[in-house]
């Protein structure tokens, strides 16, 4: 596949510290220190959804709310506003920890949301339930995408799911000819890749750690990335450390991620597809991608609403306007995802995007672990234990970093 590199490029530099993804320190409603509080218990708006309150903010990730101003041929908002009378204003963000932030003043309506800010938002009270019901098009939504752990809380749904992508190996083909099958010389002391290797600069990214766990040290009983108990991630965090003698740099702008691959002097790197297709521009393979047997991490987005938004109806009309079929084709192809509509793959431009991002294999999923807010009651399940929160990971993180 190839991307429009121009304004693809736009909307990346302005999600450099990562997007879907990112989950940066700070962020003032995250769960911290004692065991995440029950969800709260307001309920659902019980519809219908009626006209339109003639207005709406939308707080998202660059290129997921385009109103022709990046790019004149990329708007589906100002189509929104014809349809509705909903005007929308629309603030973007660059890393999760700066959505939680904004999105905590109240100023916004609705959000989307990555998996590792979903949870802060949920835990504090800064979001409704929602009503998928009045959502049609949520009918359409690939299945796996639907009821998960970071977009829905005891049996309640908190959003709509948005698209998703994996967090894949990314190898330079001078370097690497063979494609690699395993993540070890991302980890490994006597790795190949020795002072060329770019992780991802964030606390999340020990969840890439875990994952490596789970299958060269299973007497761990890791079983979700994000549910690591004290041993469990003391191990993650331990190997993390490990791995720094191997790092040329830790990535955090994927323009200069993918330049780095492409010149070789990053050899191997943990990133999305996207980069590979941006770092390769029009023509070339000096960059590839490849999901390890060990899987990998990735990340899925949700749409959710303030809670007491005043624009109630024109957040619902947004909801369903972005995982339409047409528009959600059109946000995965400019973004870089796979989509969550299940019609999309046939509406969009390049017949072969859905290949490319794995948008209709199952199988391909299976053993991503999307993105999940880590909270003391371990989202694995466990009872008998407590899981390390997410304060801590950041904490960590930014203490491994500056050593």
């Amino acid at each position: 596949m190839r991307l429009k590199t121009t304004a693809r490029t736009v909307a990346l530099v302005g999600a450099v510290a990562l997007g879907l993804a990112a989950c940066g320190g700070g962020g003032g409603s995250a769960p911290s220190g004692g065991a995440a509080p029950a969800p709260p218990s307001a309920a659902a708006f019980a519809g219908p959804v009626g006209a339109g309150e003639g207005q709406l903010s939308v707080l998202a990730w660059p290129g997921y709310a385009e109103d022709g101003s990046t790019d004149p041929a990329v708007d589906w908002v100002t189509p929104f506003e014809q349809q509705t009378g909903c005007q929308v204003t629309v603030k973007t963000f660059a890393t999760s920890a700066e959505a939680v932030q904004l999105f905590s003043t109240g100023e916004y309506d609705v959000v989307s949301a990555s998996g590792d800010a979903s949870l802060r938002l949920v835990y504090g009270d800064r979001v409704q339930p929602v009503n998928t019901s009045l959502v049609p098009n949520y009918a359409d939504i690939f299945p796996e995408l639907k009821d998960k752990p970071w977009n829905s809380v005891a049996g309640t749904n908190y959003g709509i799911p948005h698209g998703r992508g994996a967090n894949l190996l990314l190898y330079n083909t001078a370097a690497f000819p063979t494609a690699p099958t395993s993540w070890k010389d991302m980890w490994d002391p006597a790795s190949p890749a020795k002072g060329k290797i770019s992780p991802y600069d964030d606390g999340i990214y020990i969840a890439d750690a875990a994952v490596y766990l789970m299958t060269t040290r299973p007497e761990l009983g890791i079983k979700n990335p994000y549910a690591l108990d004290r041993t469990q991630f003391d191990a993650a965090v331990e190997l993390v450390r490990q791995q720094k003698p191997l790092v040329a740099e830790y990535w955090a702008d994927v323009v200069k991620q993918g330049q780095g691959l492409a010149s070789g002097a990053v050899t191997q790197s943990q990133g999305w597809q996207l980069t590979a297709n941006l770092a390769n521009g029009e023509s070339g393979t000096s960059v590839a991608t490849t999901k390890p047997v060990e899987g990998a991490t990735g990340w899925s987005d949700t749409w959710m609403i303030k809670k007491d938004s005043p624009n109630v109806n024109c957040a619902y009309l947004w909801l369903n306007h972005v995982v339409s079929p047409q528009v959600n084709a059109q946000i995965a192809e400019y973004f870089g995802e796979a989509p969550a509509n299940q019609k999309s793959c046939a509406l969009t431009t390049n017949k072969e995007h859905c290949a490319v991002f794995h948008a209709e294999e199952t199988d391909f999923w299976s053993n991503v672990y999307y993105w999940t807010t880590p909270v003391e009651n371990c989202v694995d399940g466990r009872t008998d234990v407590k899981c390390v929160p997410y304060d801590e990971w950041a904490r960590t993180w930014s203490e491994l970093r500056s050593t």
